[in-house]
């Protein structure tokens, strides 16, 4: 654990505590902002009339890969530590499960993101239909990706417990009650990771991402579709 002496500068307070809160508040009143003044932009902009195999075979494992990614980083980060100890995972039982699924699910993410950032560039159809916005979040998501894998793979070991530093301080952002001593000790491919992170959710509402928020839940209760030939088509 982090001792209270732990010195911090003011650095540490603009990373730590005055960015996050800057990115979680572009995050927020970005998206009503977009959503209020261009509703019709809210969409993934897909691509797949204009190229469907390099799209599917990426696609498919970014996505189930991210949802992974995304599944370990709650466990990890938002459960507190206290609760993995009550359902009696031990830090070396949590670290193998951690480091194991992933490392699984970093480079599926990973593969799906070479071969969608590949049919970007490669495909001139995409290419020409592409925004700035597009590359920017490819270029992000590469970047975020990388950063999280190398601080897995430097981490094998287990010499660093996210669940003592980054968690509590993450807890403390989302509750109001920022604590930078909490990152002062953190490794630096850690930081990296967390700033890379902070940039993606900066430029989220800018860009095609925007989609994840949306749920159409109405396709769960509306009625099926049915398709009838025509009785001319019978003949």
């Amino acid at each position: 654990m982090q001792e209270a002496t732990v010195q911090v500068g003011i650095t540490d307070y603009l990373f730590w505590v005055a960015l996050p809160y800057t990115v979680l508040t572009i995050f927020v009143l970005g998206h009503i902002y977009r959503y209020a003044t261009d509703p019709m932009s809210w969409t993934s902009k897909s691509s797949e009339l204009l190229e469907k195999k390099l799209l599917r075979f990426g696609s498919m494992p970014f996505h189930y890969g991210i949802i992974l990614v995304l599944l370990g980083h709650f466990i990890g980060l938002i459960i507190p530590k206290a609760v993995h100890e009550a359902f009696g995972l031990s830090d070396h039982v949590y670290h193998i499960i951690a480091v194991t699924g992933g490392l699984f699910a970093g480079f599926l993410t990973l593969l799906g993101l070479i071969v969608l950032t590949y049919r970007r560039f490669a495909v001139k159809r995409v290419l020409a239909n592409s925004s700035a916005g597009d590359i920017v979040v490819l270029v992000l998501l590469l970047l975020v990706v990388l950063a999280g894998l190398t601080a897995t793979l430097s981490n094998l070991g287990g010499s660093f417990d996210y669940r003592d530093t980054i968690a509590p301080w993450l807890r403390g952002i989302l509750t109001l009650r920022p604590d930078p001593t909490l990152m002062a000790n953190v490794p630096i491919i850690f930081k990296l990771h967390i700033f890379l992170v902070m940039l993606l959710l900066a430029v989220w509402p800018f860009t095609r991402l925007v989609h994840v928020l949306s749920f159409p839940i109405v396709f769960l209760r509306r009625s099926r579709v049915i398709f009838r030939r025509r009785c001319g088509d019978m003949a």
